[in-house]
């Protein structure tokens, strides 16, 4: 987008008009595409991918941003896969039996998977690989998902996992957990910068803000998978470029589109789009550990703040819907917005809550941005809307690495930025809002909270757990440390070339190992 200078704004961006700001945007975009870019020659069997931002890290085990994900999620791989159906498939484990009492599972472990390095997994490398997650010293966000983990044991070559208390979300969750190379976890292995795991592609060469190239794993224990030679991930920040190469031939495959961006490419000769319920969210996450948001009344004023509608009118041109905190993808779990008073938009009980707090207005807050065309664009729109309710905005837009770092320390007042899902509530909830949560970088604690969500993980009974979840998500809603905004259509864009591809709701990869390139 064409931006003006503005010395009052730190980003350097003006405040437009939501209207104006989709439209001017639109036509520089249009102008762009229209211009023509010349196609270059690639390889026949490497898929060329742009993507906006740089990986944060490579180490599955610590870093969960999309940037990260979406190519480890073709180095490793875990017990289990959330598949097409969006339910645990078996990946690295062939099948499992569950006790009884719910409280142990026994995984059978595929034969013959090796890892990139040669080495064969075992058990052993599943083991440690729970040990390592579950280790306070590796600070892993989805350590939380597994502290009903008692034990885990090799046993004649099953795994064996022995819970505190049945858990509903268990078998879903195991997905999340990359398993490793013993060896290299016990040496030390530097995970982020070179990564070994048995996924269908292998670790290059990582070209800081350039690119980060995969290869075919020529052992792969899938016979005829992959398809592909490798994958390339190329860097490209401004989605202008991206639209352009997607749509000159430069780039084969954009993972995520943003909405704009798939308004002008739906028309492009040789452009063709897949799209699907986003199980991902906007947000502001706010610190409750600090002021001013220590100050329940404070985050309610900003939920009272935000006009939802707009954003998902301006940002993602309508094809979003207004975020609840279970996404309405889900709709089994979710609750509609009607149940939330703060959904309704007022600029005046914002400022009413604020005085009420007892803070002086213009009240001054700094909101890190996490660098992405739809977080960026969402920042721009809150900062107008919060500045006419109260607030007095400074936007931070930050490098990949350095937000990552500043959220996994809590080192932020507030932050904007996308929250990825899964199948069940307990993915959302447990371990960002329970106290001690590995992914409660907002210092959230709620007795009462932490007692429901404890209970409704253990219990196998849907109808029970939604009552639960119902309950929860009124509770958080206008309250809680998040203030929820848009879960948008998850849109992929490609070249006709690139045939068997599955897009999935999760924003994993998964189906790029059965994609080809026709000539």
């Amino acid at each position: 987008m064409n931006r003006r200078k503005n010395t009052s704004c730190p980003t350097g961006y003006t405040h437009l008009a939501p209207d104006l700001f989709r439209h001017a945007k639109g036509l520089m975009r249009a102008a762009i595409i229209g211009a023509g870019m010349v196609a270059t020659v690639v390889s026949a069997q490497t898929l060329e991918i742009a993507t906006d931002t740089s990986p944060a890290g490579l180490d599955p085990h610590i870093v969960p941003a999309f940037s990260s994900t979406m190519i480890t999620g073709n180095i490793y791989e875990g017990l289990t896969f959330i598949d097409r159906s969006l339910v645990p498939a078996p990946l690295l484990a062939t099948s499992w039996t569950v006790s009884a009492d719910g409280k142990t599972y026994r995984f059978k472990l595929k034969r013959g998977v090796k890892f990139h390095n040669g080495k064969e997994m075992t058990a052993d490398d599943v083991v440690a690989s729970y040990k390592r997650v579950l280790d306070p010293k590796t600070s892993s966000p989805y350590a939380t998902r597994f502290n009903m983990v008692k034990s885990v044991t090799a046993d004649g070559g099953d795994v064996v996992f022995a819970l505190e208390e049945p858990s509903a979300p268990f078998l879903g969750q195991l997905s999340s957990v990359a398993i490793l190379p013993a060896d290299l976890i016990a040496k030390g292995g530097d995970f982020q910068r070179a990564p070994v795991g048995t996924g269908p592609f292998m670790f290059d060469r990582w070209v800081t803000d350039a690119y980060v190239s995969l290869t075919k794993f020529p052992g792969y224990h899938e016979a005829g998978l992959p398809k592909l030679a490798g994958l390339k991930f190329n860097i490209v920040p401004e989605s202008s470029t991206r639209e352009a190469g997607v749509a000159g031939g430069t780039y084969q495959f954009l993972p995520v589109v943003d909405s704009i961006s798939a308004l002008s490419l739906q028309s492009k000769p040789g452009v063709s789009m897949l799209r699907t319920a986003d199980l991902s969210y906007s947000l502001v996450g706010m610190n409750t550990s600090k002021p001013p948001f220590d100050n329940e009344k404070v985050r309610q004023a900003l939920n009272y703040a935000l006009d939802r509608d707009e954003i998902v009118k301006a940002v993602y041109v309508g094809r979003a819907v207004v975020a609840t905190p279970v996404p309405a993808a889900l709709s089994q779990w979710a609750v509609g917005r009607s149940e939330f008073a703060c959904y309704q938009h007022s600029a005046d009980k914002a400022r009413e809550l604020l005085k009420q707090a007892g803070v002086a207005m213009p009240l001054p807050i700094t909101i890190n941005v996490l660098p992405q065309q739809v977080t960026t664009d969402t920042a721009q729109v809150v900062q107008a809307q919060l500045e006419k309710a109260g607030f007095k905005v400074t936007l931070n837009v930050q490098e990949i690495g350095k937000f990552v770092a500043d959220w996994r320390a809590s080192n932020f007042s507030a932050f904007i930025s996308l929250n990825a899902g899964g199948i069940d509530p307990d993915d959302y909830f447990y371990r960002a809002f329970r106290s001690g949560g590995s992914a409660n970088v907002f210092k959230y604690a709620n007795p009462a909270l932490d007692e429901a969500l404890d209970k409704a993980r253990t219990i196998t009974a849907p109808a029970e757990r939604k009552k639960i979840y119902t309950q929860i998500q009124k509770d958080i809603a206008c309250g809680g440390p998040v203030a929820f905004i848009a879960s948008g259509e998850l849109v992929t864009a490609m070249r006709g070339e690139v045939k068997g591809y599955t897009t999935l709701g999760t924003r994993g990869l998964t189906y790029l190992k059965e994609t080809t390139l026709s000539k």
